[in-house]
């Protein structure tokens, strides 16, 4: 596969999991993978020694989310083949592990406001109350 990578740029893969001892070998296409996000990095568990539970985990739909310079938190909850209560469920659970991975030093309101949107559409504000009753399941 590592082959395949270099030599034909190959990503057609969501994500790429490796054993901390192919981070050598891996480590040599970080300018392929880098820039599309498929670089294995311990810190979002895709290195480790039991892959087997990282490909389980990755195939039930973990998704990452950290903020961006301006305190932004940009994170997909679902394609457009869900339907609407599928939706909610996974923004209610995108919200709520937001909420529960506020810093202990982190004081006042955690997350201030809430918009929804597609991918190129309009922005929808979400009353704050989503907020904070997702916070609390």
């Amino acid at each position: 596969m590592v082959e395949k990578i270099q030599k034909e740029g190959w990503t057609a893969f969501d994500a790429l999991i490796a054993t901390p001892d192919m981070m050598k070998v891996v480590g040599r296409l970080g300018k392929i993978l880098g820039p599309k996000g498929l670089m294995p990095n311990p810190k979002t568990g895709t290195v480790t020694m039991d892959v087997a539970a990282a490909v389980k985990e990755i195939k039930a739909g973990k998704v990452e989310f950290r903020a961006d310079k301006t305190s932004l938190v940009h994170v997909p909850v679902g394609k457009l083949s869900f339907d609407a209560q599928k939706l909610i469920d996974n923004a209610t659970m995108v919200i709520g592990a937001i909420v529960r991975s506020k810093p202990s030093a982190a004081k006042g309101k955690y997350i201030k406001s809430v918009t929804l949107s597609s991918t190129m559409g309009p922005g929808v504000p979400l009353d704050s109350a989503v907020a904070d009753a997702a916070g609390k399941h």
